[in-house]
C-alpha cells in the first residue's frame, strides 16, 4: 500500500530538517551575470513555482534584457532601481534546498561604492562564487572582491568563468583566465579555488554538465555547492558559548541561554567563565524542556552549571582546558560603513557576540586600496574604506582571532549618539602590551580623598562657541567655589594647547584627540577629589558623550553656554571670527567647521542676554555643594 500525501510531506520535511546549511556569496564585476546565475540555478533545479515562472516571463518582456526571452536576473534583482539600471545595488538573499543540502545565497553588488553591502553578504558566507566574464578576464573588481572575501575569512572559492557561450566555449580562453586568477590569488588566504566554465544564460555546467564543453571533467556548480566541506573546523574547535541571557523563571532554576559559537558543549564538561575566570562543570543542557547530552555548533540551548559562579550577559563559557584570550587592545581589519568619517580617539560602542563595551580607534595603521592592494596612510576613514587599525576597549573582553572563530572575532562599532552601525571589524590579534597592563589598586581611593576635601569630586563641562563666554564664566564660578572652600581646577582650551596638547592642530581628528586627552586628565583630577571646570568648544556630541561615559552620572555636569553665532562673533574677543571670515583660519568652529549643540544639557545658560554674575548664580543653584 502506497504512502499518503501527508506521509510523503512529513517524510520530506523530516529529511530536509537533517540537512546542513551552506551559505555562499556571489560576487564579481558589473554585468558578469551574478543574478542571472542564481536565477538560472533556481529555474534548472525546479526550485521555483509555476506561477513564479509565468510572472517571470511577463516581467522579462517589460524589464528584461534578453529580447523577450526569460531574464533570470529578475528573480533576484528585487529593487526597482536595480531593474531600471540592470545592476544589483542591495544584498539580495535567496533560500533554497536540494536533496543533499540547504542553501542561503547572497547576491552582492559589484560597484565599488557598494563595498559595504558586499561586506554584509560576505560576513556570514562559507563559500564565495566569484564570477568572471570570459570575454573580459580578471578585472580590477575581481581583485577587489577577492581581497574582501579573503579578509572576511572566506576560505573556499568557486571561480565561475561565465558567458563561455560568447567565446565559443573555448578551452584555452578558460585556462588563461584560471592561470591569471590563481597567480594573483597566491597572495590571498584561500584554502581552495575550484574553477568551472559555465554559461548562466544557457545553463551550461550550472546544474547539468555541458555538452558544449566535453573537455571539462570537473563538477557542475550545484554539485560543488552540495559537496564542499566547510564546517569541520568550528565543530572540532574548543567550546565557545557566549551567554545571551541569564534565565531565571523561578528561584529553583538558573540557566544561561545562548548559541554554541564553536565546538561542543557536553553534560559534565569542565568549563571556565570569561572574563572572570571562574570554573565549574555543565550540569545540564536544556532545549524546550528536553535534556541533551551534547549541544553542537550553532545549537541554541540553555545550560545549567553545578555551582554558583558569576555569569551575566556578555560572559563567554569556554572549555576550561582550552580557554580563549582576554585583552583590551587589538589590531583589527575594519570596514567603515558610515557616511560620517571615522576618527582616531572618537568613542564608539563595540558589540562582539553578546557583549557591548565602549571602544575607540587608537591608530589607523593603513588604509587599503582595495583595487591595487596598496597600503595608504590615513588620518580618518571614509565610507567603504577597508583599513587595518588598532582598537582599545574600556575593559578586557574575551575574544579569538576572526580566522579561528568568527563569532568571537567579529564585531560592529555603533555611534554613541545616533545608534547607527558605523563599521564592521575582524580581530587579527591582541596587542601584546594589553595583556601586561593592569589597574593597580591604591591604598587611598577617591572616596577617601573626598572625605578629606569635604566635598565630592566632579567635572563641570562647559561647551559652546568661541566667544560665548565659557572661560569667563568658569573663572568667575571658580572664584565663588573657592570662597566656599571647594578645591577646584580649570582646564582651559587655550591653556592646555600650550603644553599637553601643543602637538595638535584644529582638524576634526585633532579636535577629537584634544577632547580625549582633556577627558582623561579631568578623570584623574576627579579621582583626586577635585571639582574640575573644563572650558572647551568641544564641538562634537560624540566626544562630549565619550567624556561623560568616563564618569559616574553624579560626577559629570554638561554646561551649555548658549550664545548665538552672531552674538559670539560680535564679541570676537580674540579677533578669530574676522580671520576665519577672511580665510586665514581654516576649520574654525561655526564658520568652516560645525558645532553640534547639546540636545539635553544638564545646565543651559543663556549667555546672549544674561550677565556673568547671573549665570554663575544659576549654576550654583543647581550644584549640590
Amino acid at each position: 500500500m502506497g504512502q499518503s500525501s501527508t506521509e510523503r510531506v512529513t517524510e520530506y520535511l523530516e529529511a530536509q530538517s537533517q540537512l546542513d546549511v551552506l551559505r555562499f556569496i556571489t560576487c564579481g564585476s558589473v554585468d558578469d551575470g551574478k543574478s542571472t546565475l542564481i536565477g538560472r540555478m533556481l529555474y534548472e533545479a525546479k526550485l521555483i513555482f509555476e506561477d513564479q515562472v509565468a510572472s517571470l516571463q511577463a516581467e522579462s518582456k517589460v524589464s528584461g534584457t534578453q529580447g523577450g526571452d526569460i531574464d533570470f536576473a529578475l528573480l533576484v534583482d528585487g529593487l526597482a532601481a536595480e531593474r531600471e539600471q540592470g545592476i544589483t545595488i542591495d544584498v539580495a538573499y535567496r533560500f533554497f534546498s536540494t536533496e543533499r543540502r540547504k542553501f542561503i545565497v547572497a547576491d552582492t553588488p559589484g560597484h565599488e561604492q557598494y563595498t559595504r553591502n558586499m561586506v554584509t553578504g560576505a560576513s556570514t558566507a562559507d563559500v564565495a562564487v566569484i564570477l568572471i566574464d570570459a570575454r573580459q578576464g580578471v578585472l580590477t573588481q575581481t581583485r577587489r572582491h577577492s581581497l574582501i572575501c579573503s579578509v572576511l575569512g572566506i576560505r573556499h572559492v568557486l571561480l565561475a568563468v561565465n558567458k563561455m557561450d560568447l567565446v565559443g566555449y573555448d578551452q584555452s580562453t578558460f585556462q588563461a583566465i584560471v592561470d591569471d586568477y590563481t597567480q594573483f590569488a597566491e597572495a590571498l588566504e584561500f584554502e581552495s579555488i575550484t574553477p568551472i566554465p559555465l554559461s548562466a544564460l544557457k545553463g551550461d555546467n550550472v546544474v547539468s554538465a555541458s555538452g558544449e564543453m566535453a573537455w571539462f571533467d570537473g563538477p557542475t556548480l550545484i554539485s560543488y555547492l552540495e559537496t564542499v566541506e566547510t564546517k569541520t573546523a568550528l565543530t572540532d574547535h574548543p567550546l565557545r558559548y557566549p551567554v545571551q541571557w541569564v534565565n531565571r523563571p523561578n528561584l529553583d532554576f538558573r540557566g544561561f541561554s545562548g548559541t554554541v559559537a564553536a565546538g561542543q558543549a557536553k553534560r559534565g564538561q569542565s568549563i571556565r567563565v570569561l572574563p572572570s575566570g571562574e570554573t565549574a562543570s555543565i550540569q545540564d543542557i536544556v532545549l524546550f524542556g528536553e535534556s541533551l547530552e551534547v549541544a553542537e555548533t550553532d545549537r541554541a540551548v540553555t545550560m545549567t552549571l553545578d555551582r554558583e559562579v558569576d555569569v551575566s550577559r556578555g560572559s563567554v563559557i569556554v572549555a576550561s582546558e582550552s580557554p580563549c584570550e582576554v585583552a583590551d587592545q587589538f589590531e583589527v581589519d575594519l570596514v567603515w560603513m558610515d557616511a560620517d568619517p571615522g576618527y582616531v580617539s572618537r568613542g564608539y560602542l563595540l558589540q562582539l557576540a553578546t557583549l557591548q563595551v565602549t571602544a575607540q580607534l587608537t591608530d589607523i595603521k593603513y588604509r587599503l586600496n582595495v583595487n591595487t592592494f596598496e597600503k595608504l596612510a590615513a588620518t580618518k576613514l571614509g565610507m567603504n574604506d577597508l583599513a587595518v587599525v588598532t582598537v582599545k576597549t574600556d575593559r578586557p573582553i574575551p575574544f579569538e582571532s576572526y580566522r579561528d572563530c568568527p563569532a568571537l572575532g567579529s564585531f560592529i562599532l555603533i555611534d554613541r549618539v545616533s545608534n547607527q552601525t558605523v563599521a564592521a571589524g575582524m580581530i587579527r590579534h591582541a596587542l601584546r602590551r594589553s595583556t601586561n597592563i593592569h589597574h593597580h589598586k591604591m591604598a587611598i581611593d577617591r572616596e577617601t580623598r573626598e572625605r578629606l576635601n569635604g566635598h565630592q569630586g566632579k567635572v563641570l563641562w562647559f561647551t559652546g562657541l568661541s566667544g560665548s563666554g565659557k572661560s569667563t564664566i568658569a573663572s568667575a564660578l571658580e572664584t565663588r567655589l573657592h570662597e566656599r572652600g571647594i578645591r577646584t581646577y580649570i582646564l582651559d582650551g587655550d591653556n592646555v594647547r600650550h603644553g599637553l596638547n601643543s602637538d595638535l592642530g584644529f582638524t576634526d581628528a585633532d579636535r577629537i584627540e584634544n577632547i580625549r586627552r582633556v577627558s582623561e586628565v579631568a578623570k584623574l583630577m576627579v579621582d583626586a577629589g577635585l571639582v574640575v571646570l573644563t572650558a572647551f568648544i568641544s564641538p562634537f556630541r560624540a566626544e562630549r558623550e565619550m567624556a561623560r561615559a568616563l564618569f559616574e552620572s553624579s560626577q559629570f555636569v554638561e554646561v551649555f553656554v548658549d550664545a548665538p553665532l552672531e552674538v559670539a562673533e560680535a564679541r570676537d574677543p580674540k579677533g578669530l571670527y574676522k580671520k576665519a571670515r577672511a580665510g586665514d583660519i581654516p576649520n574654525f568652529t561655526g564658520i568652516g567647521s560645525p558645532y553640534e549643540p547639546p540636545e539635553d544639557p544638564d545646565i543651559r545658560l543663556d549667555a546672549g542676554t544674561e550677565s556673568v554674575d547671573a549665570l554663575v548664580e544659576q549654576i550654583l543653584e543647581q550644584l549640590d555643594f
